[in-house]
C-alpha cells in the first residue's frame, strides 16, 4: 500500500497520521493509523471508525474504544500486516 496520510481537525487541534491499512467490518470502514513517519521507530497505533455517510463531503473519524470490538479488528488487522508487529 502506497503512504497515505489524513489528516484529524477538531476545534482545538489538527493531528497527522500515516495509514498502516484499512478493511470493512459490518459495513463499516476501518483504519489502522500511526502517528510516526518512519517504519523502523515504535510508534502508537490507533484504530479509527469512519462515520460518514455516503455524499458526505469530508469523512468523519472516531477512535474506537471499546475493548471487544478493539481485539476483534487488531487480529483482523494483525493479519493483513503479517510483516508488522502490532502490540497492545
Amino acid at each position: 500500500m502506497e503512504e497515505r496520510k489524513i489528516t484529524l481537525v477538531d476545534e482545538d487541534q489538527t493531528i497527522e497520521f500515516y495509514v498502516l491499512e484499512e478493511t470493512k467490518l459490518n459495513g463499516r470502514n476501518y483504519l489502522l493509523v500511526t502517528d510516526a513517519e518512519d517504519d523502523e521507530e515504535e510508534a502508537d497505533c490507533y484504530i479509527l471508525r469512519d462515520m460518514s455517510e455516503e455524499g458526505d463531503a469530508d469523512a468523519l473519524y472516531e477512535f474506537v474504544e471499546n475493548e471487544g470490538e478493539l481485539e476483534g479488528l487488531m487480529k483482523i488487522f494483525d493479519e493483513l500486516l503479517d510483516d508488522v508487529d502490532i502490540e497492545k
